[in-house]
C-alpha cells in the first residue's frame, strides 16, 4: 500500500479531486460538508493507493502537519484558475522541510482556465525543493480529464523501501471508541509490522492489539507502509500525537540536539512537529545550523528523525533532523560551543560504530533504540566500549589503584564503588570487567595492585593453623599477636586468610577443605554435627556455615540441618 497525503491552499480542490479518484468522501464532518472547507484529516483510498486529505486553511496548520508529517508521499494540488498562492508556498516549505521527495503535482480545475501556465508556475517554484522534479499532471475532478494519467502517476511512485520487522512507531492521527470493543486508534505505519496479540507500549502503558483494520477490512497483521486501525485493551486512553511502539525498541526522549535549516535562527519557544505529534519546546543555539531543544513531553526519537521547528506567531519554518537523542549535559562555561563543534561532521545518518566512538561506552540496547545498533561483544551486561577508550580506562583503574597501594602498603585496596566513581563509570561491574587481565587483584570487591606488606604476626598465626586449621584464635591471641583489623584485611587481600566475620579468621582455602570433610558425613546434618567433624568452635562453626551457604557449598533445610549441595 502506498500512503499519500494531500497539500496545497485551500479551496483548490483536494477534496474534490480525491472523491473524483476514490468515490469516497473525504470529508468526515458535518461542518465541513456544509462549509466546503476541510478542518480535520480524512482518509480514503482506491485499489494500493490510501489517501490522508489534509487541510488548507492557514488556520487548520497543525492539522495538515499531522496529516503529511507521517506520510511518505505527498499530492500537490494547486487550482488553474487561481495560480500559486500563500498556502501552496507555506505547505511546500513543510512538505521541503519534512525532507518528502516522492509525490505527484495536480493542477486541477483544467475545466476553469488553461493550467499551461500554472503547470510552467509550478514547475519553476519546486526547482530547488524536495519536491523538485516530480511528475505533473493537470485535471478536472468535474469532466474527469486526465484523472487516469494522474492515477498511473500516483501509482509508479516509488517511496524509500520499508522494511517489515523494522521496530514499529504507529503516530496516531485519530482516537475513537466502539461500542463492545473499546479504544481504536489510527495512523499511517511506516515500518514494521502489527500483528492481532502484540504487546505495545504507548508513553508509559503497555496495551494489547485485540484487533486490526486496514481499508476496513480485519486482518491477522498489518505491514507498513500502511492505513491501519489498531483496537487497543489496556493502558490509558491516547490522542492524536501519541505513538504506539515496540517496547523496548525507542528510548523516550525529552532532550535532544538537532541541525535545523531555514532562514534565520528559531526563536527561544516554537513547536516541534513529528509524525502527528505537535509540542512545544524550548530552543537553546549551540552554533550556526544547530540546537538543542528541550520538550515540553517526552516522544520516541531516534538519530535520523526528520521533523519540523513552527512559529506560530511569523509561521515561519525550519526543517530538523535528529543527531543526538541522548545528549550530554552541560556542566561549565562554554560546554555549548563544545559541543556544537562536537556536532560539526555529524549529519544524522545512523552509525553504530561512529556514535560509539562519540560516547566512548554505552548500553548496546540503547544505541540500538537510538537508530545505531552495534554488533561488538559486550564488555560487561549489555555495555560495550569504543576499544581505544576501553584501553585508556583501563590503564586509568591501575594507575589510581597503583598510586593508592604505593601510599599505603598496608591499605587493602580501593573499593570497586571508589574506583568507579574516580573514573566516572555508570556501574561497578565496568570496574570488575576492566580489573581483567592487568596485574591488578580483587579480594571481597576490593582492588589492589600488588600484594599488601603482612605484619610479623601472620605467620605466627600460620604455625598456629598448622595444629589446628579451623581452631581460630581468640581476641586475645591476636592481641598477643599485634594483629589488629588494618592488618588483618591487608593480610585477606593478599589472600593470606578467609576473615568469617570480625575477630574470627582461618587459614586460606578452609571453606573448600570443610566442605570436603562435611560430605562425609551422613547428610543431612546440624551445626553440632559440622563442629564435631571439624574440631572447632560454635563461635568459629556457626560463621563458617553461614560462609558455606553464600558459596553454594551447603544449603540451609530447616532451623536445625544442612546438607551438601
Amino acid at each position: 500500500m502506498l500512503v499519500i497525503a494531500t497539500a496545497g491552499h485551500v479551496d483548490h480542490g483536494k477534496s474534490a479531486l480525491l472523491r473524483a479518484l476514490t468515490g469516497m468522501e473525504p470529508d468526515r464532518w458535518e461542518e465541513e460538508r456544509r462549509r466546503g472547507l476541510t478542518i480535520d484529516l480524512g482518509f480514503v483510498w482506491s485499489g494500493p493507493l490510501a489517501f490522508v486529505d489534509v487541510p488548507g486553511h492557514e488556520r487548520f496548520v497543525g492539522n495538515m502537519l499531522a496529516g503529511v508529517g507521517p506520510a511518505p508521499a505527498v499530492l500537490f494540488v494547486v487550482a488553474a484558475d487561481a495560480g500559486w498562492a500563500v498556502q501552496s508556498q507555506e505547505h511546500l516549505e513543510i512538505v521541503d522541510a519534512l525532507g518528502i521527495t516522492c509525490g505527484v503535482l495536480a493542477v486541477t480545475r483544467a475545466d476553469l482556465a488553461d493550467p499551461a501556465p500554472v503547470l510552467a508556475d509550478c514547475r519553476d517554484r519546486l526547482t530547488g525543493t524536495s519536491l523538485a522534479g516530480v511528475p505533473m499532471a493537470a485535471v478536472s475532478a468535474l469532466t474527469g480529464h486526465g484523472l487516469a494519467e494522474l492515477r498511473g502517476l500516483l501509482a509508479g511512485l516509488t517511496p524509500p523501501a520499508a522494511a517489515p520487522d523494522a521496530d514499529v512507531r504507529l503516530w496516531i492521527d485519530r482516537v475513537f471508541t466502539v461500542e463492545g470493543r473499546g479504544t481504536v486508534v489510527t495512523g499511517t505505519l511506516g515500518a514494521g509490522t502489527i500483528r492481532v496479540g502484540d504487546r505495545l507500549r504507548s508513553g508509559a502503558d503497555e496495551v494489547h492489539v485485540r484487533g486490526l483494520h486496514s481499508l476496513q477490512t480485519a486482518r491477522a497483521e498489518v505491514g507498513g507502509p500502511a492505513r491501519v486501525a489498531v483496537n487497543l485493551r489496556g493502558g490509558g486512553r491516547p490522542r492524536r500525537g501519541d505513538a504506539l511502539v515496540t517496547p523496548g525498541g525507542w528510548l523516550d526522549v525529552r532532550v535532544a540536539d538537532l541541525r535545523f535549516a531555514g532562514e534565520g535562527h528559531p526563536p527561544e519557544q516554537v513547536i516541534w512537529h513529528i509524525g502527528t505529534a505537535a509540542e512545544p519546546v524550548r530552543v537553546r543555539p549551540l552554533g550556526a545550523d544547530t540546537v538543542r531543544v528541550t520538550l515540553a513531553r517526552a516522544l520516541p526519537l531516534r538519530i535520523g528523525d526528520r521533523a519540523l521547528l513552527r512559529d506560530p506567531g511569523s509561521r515561519r519554518v525550519w526543517g530538523a533532523i535528529v543527531l543526538d537523542v541522548r545528549p550530554p549535559e552541560f556542566r561549565r562555561r562554554g560546554a555549548a560551543r563544545a559541543r556544537a563543534a562536537a556536532l560539526a561532521d555529524v549529519d544524522g545518518s545512523p552509525d553504530g560504530m561512529a556514535e560509539l566512538r562519540r560516547r566512548g561506552l554505552a548500553r548496546r540496547g540503547d544505541l540500538a533504540a537510538m537508530g545505531a545498533p552495534v554488533t561488538v561483544d559486550p564488555v560487561a551486561g549489555d555495555w560495550v566500549a569504543d576499544q581505544a577508550y576501553w584501553e585508556t580506562l583501563r590503564a586509568r583503574l591501575v594507575e589510581i589503584v597503583t598510586a593508592r597501594a604505593g601510599h599505603d602498603p598496608q591499605d587493602p585496596g580501593m573499593p570497586a564503588e571508589e574506583a568507579r566513581q574516580a573514573l566516572g563509570l555508570p556501574e561497578r561491574s565496568l570496574v570488575h570487567a576492566l580489573a581483567e587481565h592487568t596485574p591488578l587483584r580483587r579480594v571481597r570487591g576490593r582492588l589492589t595492585a600488588a600484594a599488601p606488606a603482612l605484619a610479623p604476626g601472620i605467620a605466627e598465626l600460620r604455625r598456629d593453623w598448622a595444629a589446628g586449621p579451623f581452631a581460630a584464635p581468640d581476641t586475645a591471641r591476636l592481641a598477643e599477636l599485634g594483629l589488629d583489623a588494618r592488618s588483618l584485611a591487608a593480610a585477606e587481600a593478599a589472600g593470606a586468610l578467609l576473615r568469617l566475620a570480625p575477630g574470627i579468621v582461618l587459614p586460606p582455602g578452609a571453606a573448600q577443605t570443610a566442605a570436603g570433610l562435611l560430605a562425609g558425613l551422613p547428610q543431612p546434618f546440624t551445626a553440632a554435627d559440622a563442629r564435631a567433624a571439624l574440631g572447632t568452635s560454635r563461635r568459629v562453626v556457626i560463621p563458617l556455615l553461614e560462609h558455606l551457604d553464600r558459596m553454594g557449598l551447603t544449603r540451609r533445610m530447616d532451623n536445625v540441618f544442612r546438607q551438601i549441595i
